[in-house]
């Protein structure tokens, strides 16, 4: 070990071992800009402090990077926060190994602070659909900090957003911008039972609306990654409203429906499952689903926190043509940044405070920095060709890996829309989250650890989509591709 004054350490071993990464990469040594604001401790005084960091900063600036920076980061990062990270799925629980620490992003890779670069199928977990730090959102954002990073008052930006989304999206007439996809289905929540008068919801298994307490119940995403329970932490009166179906599946929700009369609120839904892994819906099955809320006087909702701006211009809804009463939003229309967003038909819209009694406020909504990155995203998007070219490349993905993946032997299925794709280690058909669960997902770790040494970043769960954007390249695919043929013979 290597060590300065202060309780310092970081390991320098005599061979310097390197992950394979895209055929571009090359040795790097850390930047100031990558380690100034590592944290170190001492494990005597518990103490964190900026001369810590600094004396990180100073020995990373001469030390080569190596596969150990990571893993010397995060034990740190475990003394400062739950697991080491701000989101659960970050934390491998589910693939197993060392979790990666990024330094950097550019494009469609990203490069983690030992120096390796990876084609990112990640896309920051959705955003990044035009590509990490584009030049033209990040000079926009420049100027936009000139003038101010928050205002807490109404500013010209957030009209101008408004407008984009709501000529974008078919159902929305109104829209109410918040912090994140989670808020936004909070905020969704509760407009629909103040604006129906009940308070029970249909979701379904395996779709994730965010953390608040109703949605905790037979979520995916992190709930399903690391295997919790229903709802830990959550108070049976929080989730007894909640009314729960499988997706797919229109008779359990008539069931729920007629024992229930009278008294659901919304049923509400990823129109394109994404937090189960990719599984989409039944023709038919939307169409269903918004006749039954229709007769019932109950709502329609999606989900488009993700899907939205992702698999067409206008969503899902536009993409399926099918409009619903409400929808939310977030990810993409942020451009990277913080946000989200509900709307719907305008006079659902306007019992929301201060034009009505429904209740909802933020701090930072709305803040110029989101609606600058947000607006600059989907001018990117608007332009002639963008989802015929995410269409066309991701099917070269998935079919590519597919075809490799049966090809070694392996049971494997999957699909895609537009920039969202995913697969299963299952024959299939993966109709639910019933289905995708019958997954081999300890293959699943396997391939996912195997690709990473390969330079190839996917989301480290079987329960969780995969991304492209435009600046994923035909290179890119093709690297991408040869790689899974070669793990998928390790395995």
């Amino acid at each position: 070990m290597a060590s300065v004054s202060g309780g310092v350490a970081l390991s320098c071993p005599s061979k310097l071992s390197h992950r394979h990464s895209c055929s571009s990469c090359h040795r790097r040594y850390v930047s100031a800009s990558s380690v100034k604001m590592a944290v170190s401790v001492d494990d005597k005084k518990k103490s964190y402090t900026l001369q810590k960091s600094e004396e990180a900063f100073k020995i990373a600036k001469v030390v080569p990077f190596t596969n150990g920076l990571a893993k010397e980061f995060s034990c740190t990062f475990r003394e400062l926060m739950p697991g080491g990270v701000n989101s659960p799925v970050r934390a491998f629980k589910s693939v197993g190994g060392q979790p990666i620490l990024i330094d950097s992003v550019k494009g469609s890779h990203m490069w983690d602070i030992d120096g390796n670069e990876y084609i990112d199928y990640v896309g920051s977990w959705g955003p990044a659909i035009i590509g990490h730090a584009d030049d033209e959102v990040l000079a926009a954002l420049a100027e936009t900090m000139k003038k101010g990073t928050s205002f807490g008052a109404p500013c010209l930006l957030e009209n101008v957003l408004a407008e984009m989304v709501i000529s974008a999206v078919p159902s929305i007439e109104m829209v109410r911008f918040v912090n994140s996809g989670t808020e936004a289905c909070m905020g969704m929540l509760r407009l629909a039972r103040a604006f129906t008068g009940r308070e029970k919801i249909i979701k379904f298994e395996g779709c994730y609306h965010g953390h608040a307490d109703p949605f905790l119940v037979k979520a995916g995403s992190g709930v399903a990654t690391l295997g919790l329970p229903d709802s830990p932490g959550v108070p049976k009166a929080a989730t007894y409203e909640t009314l729960t179906s499988h997706f797919n599946d229109m008779s359990t929700v008539e069931k729920l429906f007629e024992a229930n009369k009278g008294e659901i609120a919304a049923v509400i839904l990823e129109p394109v499952v994404g937090n189960s892994g990719f599984i989409p819906p039944k023709p038919g099955f939307l169409n269903a689903l918004q006749k039954i809320t229709k007769e019932n006087g109950a709502l329609f909702v999606f989900d488009e926190v993700m899907t939205g701006f992702r698999i067409s211009y206008g969503g899902a809804q536009e993409y399926f043509g099918i409009a619903p009463d409400l929808t939310t939003l977030g990810k993409i229309i942020g451009g990277g940044l913080p946000v989200g967003a509900y709307g719907g038909r305008k006079e659902i819209m306007e019992m929301v405070a201060p034009a009505g009694p429904m209740y909802q406020a933020g701090t930072l909504s709305g803040n110029p920095l989101a609606m600058t990155a947000g607006i600059q995203t989907l001018k990117r998007l608007k332009e002639p060709g963008s989802y015929e070219y995410l269409d066309k490349i991701t099917g070269e993905l998935i079919h590519g890996i597919l075809d490799v993946g049966k090809k070694a032997g392996h049971a494997i299925c999957g699909g895609y829309i537009s920039g969202m794709f995913g697969f299963f280690f299952t024959e299939g058909p993966v109709y639910n989250f019933g289905d995708a669960k019958n997954s081999d997902t300890a293959k699943f770790a396997r391939f996912y650890r195997g690709m990473l040494e390969e330079g190839v970043y996917f989301a480290p769960s079987q329960f969780e989509a995969g991304f492209t954007g435009l600046a994923h390249t035909p290179e890119d695919v093709q690297r991408t591709i040869a790689a899974a043929e070669k793990v998928f013979r390790q395995i």
